[in-house]
């Protein structure tokens, strides 16, 4: 009989030692690190409740955090247990390798552009020595007549615009 029990409680043994090393254990592993991380949590701290609140911890107590919420920046008392997780702000960093080369780094650095008074400044400062090189004669004949124009008007048309530019003209 003993053969016999051994041989019956064998199979139940095994399936208790495969559940301990798949369900259990994994388990107490992964309460543990919560509690950690909940434990962890620091004023400054970017968290998510249980509750999919998003929110800035300002202050920190044994058991509760107050947590500041939202544009107009409510703040609440919530528990310990209903942090979900710390979101954590990493800066994005820049690779840099040691053998690259001036033109490999023009290429990562981003190129900033220039604004349109800015180039059309450059443009005109390009053109400036050319025409330096002409005859005074011919600047004047390329150059366009300028027509004397009433003051600056609004676009939109308003009333207070065309009476301003009467009393402008007077």
């Amino acid at each position: 009989m003993n053969g016999n029990m051994l041989a019956t409680l064998l199979p139940l043994v095994l399936l208790l030692v495969i559940m301990y090393f798949l369900l259990i254990r994994p388990q107490k592993k992964r309460e543990k690190q919560v509690n950690e991380m909940r434990s962890n949590v620091r004023v400054g701290d970017e968290i998510i409740t249980i509750g999919g609140i998003c929110g800035k911890v300002v202050k920190t107590k044994d058991e509760s955090l107050v947590i500041q919420v939202g544009a107009d920046k409510v703040k609440f008392e919530i528990m310990r247990w209903s942090v979900s997780k710390v979101v954590e702000n990493a800066k994005p960093t820049k690779k840099v390798s040691v053998s690259s080369s001036a033109k490999e780094e023009e290429e990562e650095s981003p190129k900033k552009a220039m604004p349109r008074r800015l180039k059309k400044k450059a443009a005109a400062e390009e053109e400036a020595p050319a025409e330096e090189d002409k005859k005074p004669e011919e600047k004047a004949a390329e150059e366009p007549p300028k027509e004397e124009t009433p003051a600056e008007q609004p676009e939109n048309g308003s009333d207070e615009a065309a009476e301003n530019a009467d009393e402008e003209k007077k």
